[in-house]
């Protein structure tokens, strides 16, 4: 049988997803983590904030900082001169999040409280 007669042939499923406008908080330890990893670049460099399917809760954190794309299916937030993005089909379940940085051997870096989170796994990195 062929493609065109139907069998095993599907066409990839669009759900459309809720953008909401997004408010993050960042402690003053991750401002200051942040600038440090920004390295005097907050010109043409931005961090961006995402959730990408995944972990053991069903979507994982990612954050990096890259050349800014100025692309407008980010949401772009200024966080005293630095620029942070997240995309439009993040934004619902990022929005809210508090991101602080703990300066430890065990457990440290960049930490996310997410209000929207139902679960989230014992690491901290993965949530549903």
């Amino acid at each position: 049988m062929g493609i065109m007669d139907g069998d095993g042939f599907s066409l990839p499923v669009v759900a459309q997803v809720e953008v909401v406008d997004v408010d993050i908080s960042f402690t003053d330890s991750a401002k200051a983590a942040m600038r440090a990893e920004f390295q005097g670049d907050e010109v043409s460099r931005v961090l961006i904030i995402s959730a990408q399917s995944g972990g053991c809760s069903g979507y994982l954190y990612d954050m990096r900082i890259v050349e800014d794309p100025k692309d407008e299916i980010f949401q772009r937030l200024d966080v005293e001169g630095m620029d942070v993005l997240v995309h439009n089909k993040d934004s619902a379940l990022l929005n809210g999040i508090t991101i602080d940085f703990k300066d430890s051997l065990m457990g440290g870096g960049f930490q996310i409280e997410n209000p929207n989170a139902d679960r989230a796994c014992g690491c901290g990195q993965s949530f549903g």
